[in-house]
């Protein structure tokens, strides 16, 4: 298993940009593909987006699709969510997730999770 912890959250106005940051320990980080999900107030939580061990593959949810950048650093043990031409509807709590292979990035799937970071966007 592996411990995330997540930062970068905050406050910003429409249009602003966010780089979120997921801090992963442990030595089998490289092995295990990892995600981003978002979970605002009254709502299920969502995907927003996954990338494979390698780095080699990304996805997106439709409503994020050109605006947010998932990429990773396994020197670093670290996975960024860029996010960029923010909306308001973009205002959840973001967390970050691990699973072994992007199959299992799924709310169901990922066996681990960090403990979230706030963003909200005003208009």
């Amino acid at each position: 298993q592996v411990q995330l912890v997540e930062s970068g959250g905050g406050l910003v106005q429409a249009g602003g940009s966010l780089r979120l940051s997921c801090a992963a320990s442990g030595r089998t980080f490289s092995t295990y593909a990892m995600g981003w999900f978002r979970q605002a107030p009254g709502k299920e939580r969502e995907f927003v987006s996954r990338i494979s061990w390698s780095g080699s593959s990304t996805d997106y949810a439709d409503s994020v699709k050109g605006r947010f950048v998932i990429s990773r650093d396994n020197t670093k043990n670290t996975v960024y969510l860029q996010m960029n031409s923010l909306k308001p509807e973009d205002t959840a709590v973001y967390y970050c997730a691990a699973a072994l292979n992007t199959r299992l990035l799924t709310t169901a799937g990922a066996h681990s999770w960090g403990q979230g970071t706030q963003v909200t966007v005003s208009s």
